[in-house]
């Protein structure tokens, strides 16, 4: 079995280079998600708020005391 030597003049087996470079990508692609994954979450976020805002604010009104009516709940005064 061929191996290449390094800088300290030990050989190294062409298996352990091998695990190594995939080590790295895996360390890589983790890198990666990480900083992918906030920006993801936040524009998932942004949507969620965007749209549910307005239904849980009907909501919360509907559910206080006393009861208002739908028309009075859209109602300003």
């Amino acid at each position: 079995m061929g191996g290449r030597r390094t800088a300290t003049g030990m050989v190294e087996r062409e298996e352990d280079s091998m695990s190594g470079m995939m080590q790295k990508l895996d360390k890589e692609k983790l890198t990666k998600a990480a900083k992918e994954w906030p920006t993801w979450f936040l524009k998932k976020a942004k949507v969620v708020a965007h749209y549910g805002f307005i239904p849980l604010v009907i909501v919360v009104g509907m559910r206080t005391e006393p009861r208002p009516s739908l028309v009075q709940l859209f109602m300003p005064v």
